[in-house]
């Protein structure tokens, strides 16, 4: 019996949204009396961080500090609508939109301005303060707050835009089978280093470095953020995750987190990682998508690891010490 180390590596393309009848979203925008933005929508934040990156999306394109921008989520009653959060999409398509509806709401902004001010709207800039100034006569300037308030109470016009980004739907060539099923493609690879223990099965994962392309990123630390969450959960479907060990019999299905096997922070290994930029031509500010691709490579890159560990592959997931054990069986079974 021996700890065997081994080393293994996995790259993956992950598409970004999918060919469903354009897979639209929708995004609506509206300044308050006193000048800050609200994004209304119905794409759901699931921890990624939607709200903070769609936030600084708009607050962009509007050119008003960030924290002027509020992200209301609705419901699907009573939000603009959107396809939903899966396939990485939403800040591609989400995104798309904001920028639409900024860019609207942003003329319209800038006309109320050129009104108070006397001057060409074409002659007008935002400093990204809260600020709206002639070009070239920085001193010449008015508040975004004041805009808005002439606008409501003096103008009777609302500062608003409405967005939607949508795909046609590219439909499949019946001879040869060919279409174009996404927006953008993410890619990944990870490199991971394991150690088994061919007297247990218990399998320790040392490292998992990767390197990622993800178009622009639009917020580092949120990106960040993702690879390392993404890594373990990638981890954890690896070597640990079964809802249904019996499936389709659900006997002895978990039924707490008591029987449900996740890595706790002593299986957590080294993760390191470097992002590529490659701005996407019809992404917002070039991004792609990186939520769900960081948990994708780890998982056959561990597997891979493990084969190079004991010289037997292991088909399905997870790779649990039982499976180990008597994979190696086999193996000196067969020699």
């Amino acid at each position: 019996m021996a700890i065997k180390k081994g080393v293994g590596i996995a790259a993956v393309n992950y598409p970004t949204g999918m060919n469903l009848g354009g897979d639209p979203s929708q995004a609506l925008i509206h300044s308050t009396t006193t000048g800050n933005f609200v994004i209304s929508l119905s794409s759901t934040d699931l921890g990624q961080g939607l709200k903070t990156v769609i936030a600084q999306i708009g607050a962009e394109v509007l050119g008003v500090p960030f924290e002027n921008v509020m992200i209301d989520t609705a419901d699907t009653d009573t939000g603009p609508h959107c396809m939903g959060t899966f396939a990485s999409r939403a800040t591609h398509r989400v995104g798309n939109a904001v920028i639409q509806a900024a860019e609207e709401a942003r003329k319209i902004m800038l006309d109320v301005a050129s009104d108070e001010m006397e001057v060409s709207p074409d002659d007008l800039e935002t400093d990204g303060e809260g600020n709206i100034r002639v070009k070239g006569s920085p001193d010449k300037s008015i508040s975004v707050i004041d805009v808005a308030l002439a606008a409501h109470f003096k103008y009777g016009r609302t500062i608003s835009g409405r967005g939607m980004f949508m795909k046609p739907k590219s439909e499949v060539d019946p001879e040869t089978g060919k279409m174009d099923p996404d927006s953008t493609e993410a890619h990944a690879c990870t490199v991971a280093e394991v150690e088994v223990d061919t007297e247990t099965g218990e399998v320790t994962v040392l490292s998992l470095k990767s390197a990622y392309e993800i178009g622009r990123q639009v917020n580092p630390a949120l990106v960040e953020g993702q690879i390392r969450g993404g890594s373990i959960m990638g981890m954890a479907h690896a070597l640990y995750e079964s809802t249904h060990p019996y499936y389709p019999n659900v006997d002895h299905m978990p039924t707490g987190f008591s029987e449900y096997l996740l890595p706790g922070p002593m299986e957590l290994p080294e993760v390191d990682s470097v992002v590529l930029e490659f701005p996407s031509v019809d992404g917002p500010f070039g991004v792609k998508g990186v939520g769900e691709m960081t948990a994708n490579s780890p998982i056959p890159a561990i597997a891979n690891a493990i084969t190079d560990a004991i010289g037997v592959r292991i088909t399905d997931i997870p790779i649990t010490p039982e499976k180990i054990l008597r994979a190696l069986e086999e193996k000196e079974e067969a020699s």
